[in-house]
């Protein structure tokens, strides 16, 4: 299967026909977004797990969302980590989604689509929008293989609403940690359907391949006995501007910002990709010291990747690093850059 093929016109039709008895059938009327269950891929085998929006009035969707990787960004929305109304959500979401939007949301790409199809809609919240959420990137167009999930999931959305309408327990895990799976039993070219209680697959975080540091740079840092001067806060996220290079996929970059602890002056920051910024930093930490000729007492940081990565640069240097619950000064100027962006 190539997972990178453009949709049918039939894929599309499909799509955009079950996305209109899910529309119809409103199941937010009666089941909120804490209602997940899920779904499995008859082809790669992978669950998604649907959460229906718009019990509130305000968002109608269907989230699908991938693995134990979506699951965990679903879990951190609902548990007030993130907003899904703010950028932030868009830095954790791994899903495919179905949603009902005004025509203004819609882009020349998606009118065109529902032109080629003979659809017709009008009104707010009448027009189908699908996308693909993958963290830090800008939501995008659906690959055919996305498009035949995404409308297996809202079929089976329909029918698990439409029981849980009936039976509002059906949802109730029988024990910690599982959740309701519609899953495929494939017979020859015929797919019936079957209830099942499983647990997610862990969740694995891959490391991300560092950049050495070159003997030579730390044999000149120590050797140049720099004066040290202070508390330094450091740390990584998410810019919520949109870059993108040549025809590649838009995304969002990754700042690394160093501030001073006491007069809360940044003292360096860079925007890059995500994977770039983490494994380079270390190697850039160490030339932003070489050039300003002073490192810090101590270095502050809030999570443990960020203090994962550092560690070994700041062993070598004997700077002392810290977890700490909150970053003030750099939370401010975090705060006051993307005001501006």
């Amino acid at each position: 299967m190539n997972i990178d093929k453009s949709p049918s016109l039939q894929e599309w039709k499909n799509l955009y026909k079950v996305a209109i008895g899910f529309k119809k059938l409103a199941p937010w009327n009666w089941m909120c977004d804490s209602d997940i269950f899920g779904v499995k891929d008859p082809v790669s085998g992978e669950i998604g797990y649907c959460c229906i929006m718009g019990a509130i009035g305000e968002h109608y969707a269907l989230g699908l969302y991938l693995g134990s990787e979506g699951l965990y960004g679903l879990s951190s929305i609902l548990s007030g980590d993130f907003s899904e109304s703010k950028d932030e959500a868009l830095f954790v979401q791994n899903c495919l989604m179905a949603s009902f939007e005004d025509r203004k949301h819609l882009r020349k790409q998606d009118l065109r689509q529902i032109k080629t199809l003979g659809l017709k809609f009008r009104g707010r919240n009448a027009w189908p929008l699908f996308r693909n959420y993958l963290p830090g990137f800008f939501p995008w167009y659906l690959k055919s293989d996305e498009v035949r999930f995404l409308t297996i999931a809202l079929l089976q959305a329909m029918y698990v609403s439409l029981r849980f309408k009936k039976d509002s327990e059906l949802l109730d895990h029988p024990s910690t940690n599982q959740f309701f799976v519609r899953v495929p039993d494939k017979s020859g070219e015929n797919i019936t359907w079957e209830d099942k209680w499983l647990k997610p697959t862990p969740l694995t975080v891959g490391d991300i391949p560092m950049i050495s540091i070159e003997e030579a740079t730390i044999n000149r840092l120590i050797k140049a006995r720099l004066q040290r001067e202070g508390i330094w806060e450091f740390d990584f996220f998410y810019v919520p501007t949109v870059l993108q290079e040549k025809e590649e996929r838009p995304y969002y970059p990754y700042m690394s910002l160093l501030v001073d602890h006491d007069s809360s002056f940044i003292l360096n920051f860079q925007l890059e990709k995500e994977a770039d910024c983490k494994s380079s930093f270390p190697v850039k930490f160490a030339d932003f010291i070489e050039r300003a000729k002073v490192m810090p007492d101590e270095l502050l940081v809030k999570r443990y990747d960020v203090y994962r990565i550092m560690k070994p640069l700041s062993s070598e240097l004997g700077i002392e690093i810290s977890m700490v619950e909150s970053l003030p000064a750099l939370e401010y100027a975090q705060k006051s850059m993307e005001d501006f962006m």
